[in-house]
């Protein structure tokens, strides 16, 4: 059984919270740390848990034995109070974005290697059936070649969402809509497709005018073997339509699930190709989906993890890969040039003071909340699908 605390009451940590209660034969929640120890307190009547109430790491690590915690906190306090868990023995979970800059990220894995501790980052869409079933037609070789890349991360949110205290800040947020809403697409994009040699991207606040930060933007990747790909993110977007769309040389795949096969007739001009199209359904109906999706499938895998059953699918390094490419998305629209790829440490984006100075604002904020009435969220529309 392994004892874990979770840290950050808030939207996310009920997803942390239901994947436990799945698997109550393997994890006990033995505490909840929130800045506003009321909405942790909140959390365990709700979910009936034996478990502590802290006010924040520090409390928790002077009064609670534990062996992993899960991280539901803003991304400012990701690289710290990771660091810090790790450097006390514990392993660590922690929600997305790993941390708001590259040199954090580098920390944490500094923290990991020398304690031995997992470190793993939520990237919950790895783990739904369309996706998986996505990356084993991309394995097989059936599309051919990739040509084009195209994810579309469209979202919809209002003022008010950014009223809340510590979003739409380059300094608590690490970002807008690039780096908090777009990243699961851009982690699952840097896994199916890889990292490209460079990166030109373009960003806006459209409609938020109590935000530091972006709410759209838009990115060329360019890979050395001519393939090139494309990355949309928006909080404009009414409806939130979201789609992963790959052309191969054989024929085009998406999520939501759809393949389409083309054939060129003597003149050059198209015709479907039945044949190509159904061999990869085939494919795609007979991979299996995951025992367990979304949170629940990561957090599965953490666990067998922990207990040296089967290897760390989203570790700290995949997490990087994701934050990295994100970093030269900001770089190239701050800047406004192309950005190589790897980052190297001397690179504008590359710490936290470089992004605060060279990361422009859009806005002011002016207006802040502590809380929030309603603790709803949503967490996508069509990658489940």
């Amino acid at each position: 059984m392994l004892n874990v605390a979770i840290l950050g009451a808030g939207a996310i940590s009920d997803s942390h919270l239901q994947a436990c209660r799945q698997f109550q034969d393997r994890v006990r929640v033995v505490a909840v740390a929130d800045l506003y120890p009321e909405k942790a307190a909140a959390k365990i009547a709700q979910y009936g848990l034996p478990a502590q109430v802290f006010k924040n790491h520090t409390e928790l690590l002077a009064g609670c034995d534990f062996e992993a915690a899960f991280l539901c906190l803003p991304p400012f306090e990701h690289a710290p109070v990771a660091t810090a868990l790790l450097r006390a023995g514990k392993h660590v979970l922690t929600e997305k974005p790993m941390a708001t800059c590259l040199q954090e990220c580098d920390a944490m894995l500094e923290a990991a290697r020398a304690t031995g501790k997992l470190l793993g980052v939520v990237a919950q869409n790895r783990y739904k059936g369309p996706v998986v079933k996505l990356k084993a037609v991309l394995d097989s070789g059936l599309l051919g070649r990739v040509l084009h890349a195209q994810v579309d991360s469209f979202w919809w949110r209002g003022g008010r969402y950014y009223d809340l205290w510590w979003r739409g800040t380059w300094a608590k947020e690490g970002g807008g809509c690039t780096l908090n809403h777009a990243v699961h697409h851009v982690d699952l994009f840097q896994w199916l497709v890889g990292l490209p040699d460079s990166v030109v991207s373009v960003s806006r606040n459209l409609a938020h005018d109590n935000s530091e930060v972006e709410d759209f933007s838009t990115s060329i990747l360019l890979y050395p073997d001519g393939r090139v790909g494309q990355i949309t993110a928006s909080l404009v977007h009414h409806g939130e339509e979201q789609q992963f769309v790959i052309q191969g040389e054989r024929a085009k795949v998406a999520v939501p699930w759809q393949v389409k096969a083309m054939r060129q007739k003597e003149n050059g001009f198209p015709e479907e190709n039945p044949d190509a199209a159904a061999a990869i359904q085939a494919l795609y109906d007979r991979t299996p989906a995951p025992p367990h999706e979304g949170h629940a499938g990561q957090i599965a895998n953490f666990l067998a993890a922990v207990a040296g059953r089967e290897p760390l699918l989203v570790d700290g390094v995949q997490g990087r890969r994701t934050l990295e490419l994100v970093t030269a998305m900001y770089q190239s629209a701050h800047l406004g040039r192309p950005v190589a790829l790897p980052l190297a440490p001397d690179a504008p984006f590359y710490t936290r003071e470089g992004l605060l100075r060279h990361a422009r604002h859009f806005h002011e904020k002016t207006r802040n909340v502590d809380n929030f009435a309603s603790n709803e969220i949503t967490l996508g529309r069509n990658l489940g699908r």
